[in-house]
């Protein structure tokens, strides 16, 4: 692609190698080359991140620490520093805003560019993906993956087909010719089910997708059957989105020993709807549906949510709502035992500002939030008993 051309985008999936266990091998020479894996080392502990030479093991992130310490016995577990990530991945970003204003960031590690404006600043599509990689080893150490073609979609495919340290430049016909024999899976919102089920009807690739007959895919997709047939064209209209608002805000938390005790989950409910209020009045935000996330000991997830009119953001309600939808989860699944539960919001939009007469319940929960964002999370809880699991 050259400068200049008003038919064709340039969007840039950038995409960090192992990002938490680079940063981890980065600041600690010593793991450097070993198979390093982010997250809890206990029997109840998940992989957040796993690094190249531990993927070699066929571990990847979300594998129970058990399942991965089996199949890599010498593997380096190192503890999370989420703050120290978010740092980073500050700095990366501050690279990013070197190229394009255009930024949509979809998480700390992982972002769209849309080059298209800077293409007469920079040059070529290969030339400005050479220098994004160059700049953010400079300015961080670490590498990146950079995928780079007309829309999101070839962008982001093309990112990961060139790992570690990759660049993928796609365009015109190279991409019929590079997306054609890899398999469905590569195609957003096709997941390990729906492959199963093109798979029963023959359908492997992404060639294979575009070509196959309507009454196939409308068999699988339904009305989005046209939809995909476009994705396995290459076909992407989606803009960059750089100012995008939150979609949704959760917190998480496994327990330590698998738990059926209704109390023991309703304390660890109150400190998830806690910390989720804290974040939502920080950003300024309220929200319309309250969900919660179950696990249980065999690993099965579920979720359920519930809509509520007006759009709330306070603790208690919060807590209400997510106790309700547990207890209602509880009765159609008698003595469950849950691995880990999760407390989240959607629906989000601006909150009008607090007025003089604003609930006072709501203004004591703000200055909750300022002596806990100066003092820790520890500094001030709410009047209920600490849950000890």
């Amino acid at each position: 692609m050259t400068a200049g051309s008003d038919q064709q985008r340039c969007i840039a999936h950038v995409d960090m190698d192992a990002f938490y266990a680079s940063v981890e091998q980065r600041d600690r020479p010593e793991l450097r080359g070993l198979p390093v894996l982010v997250g809890g080392s206990g029997n109840r502990g998940v992989v957040a991140a796993a690094s190249y030479e531990a993927r070699q093991f066929g571990i990847r992130s979300a594998m129970p620490a058990t399942e991965a310490r089996r199949r890599c016995p010498d593997a380096m577990f190192v503890k999370p520093r989420m703050s120290h990530y978010k740092k980073v991945s500050r700095e990366i970003f501050r690279v990013f805003g070197e190229f394009t204003p255009e930024v949509e960031g979809l998480s700390l590690d992982e972002a769209f560019l849309d080059l298209t404006a800077s293409l007469k600043l920079f040059g070529a599509a290969t030339d400005l993906g050479i220098r994004i990689k160059e700049r953010v080893k400079e300015e961080t150490g670490l590498n990146a993956s950079v995928g780079i073609g007309p829309n999101k979609l070839v962008a982001k495919i093309a990112s990961d087909l060139d790992k570690p340290d990759g660049l993928c430049i796609l365009f015109g016909s190279k991409i019929a010719a590079t997306l054609d024999p890899l398999s469905v899976s590569v195609i957003g919102g096709i997941g390990p089910k729906t492959a199963q089920r093109l798979d029963g009807l023959g359908i492997l690739t992404v060639s294979d997708l575009r070509s196959a007959p309507d009454k196939q895919l409308e068999r699988v997709f339904g009305r989005y059957a046209a939809r995909m047939r476009q994705k396995a064209s290459g076909v992407d209209d989606r803009p960059i989105c750089s100012h995008r608002p939150d979609q949704s805000i959760s917190a998480e938390e496994t327990f330590s020993h698998d738990q059926s005790d209704p109390a023991v989950m309703r304390r660890k409910l109150a400190d998830l709807a806690q910390r989720v209020a804290s974040r939502i009045r920080a950003k300024g935000l309220q929200a319309s549906v309250v969900t919660i996330k179950v696990r249980k000991s065999d690993f099965q997830t579920y979720s359920r949510q519930r809509r509520v009119t007006p759009a709330v953001r306070d603790e208690a309600t919060l807590l209400r709502l997510a106790v309700d939808l547990l207890t209602v989860w509880l009765v159609d699944n008698p003595g469950a035992r849950l691995r880990l539960l999760g407390v989240g919001v959607a629906g989000l939009s601006d909150a009008a500002q607090l007025g003089l007469f604003s609930d006072r319940s709501e203004r004591l929960e703000c200055a909750l939030d300022s002596i806990r964002d100066r003092f820790g999370e520890a500094a001030m809880r709410s009047g209920r008993p600490r849950e000890q699991d």
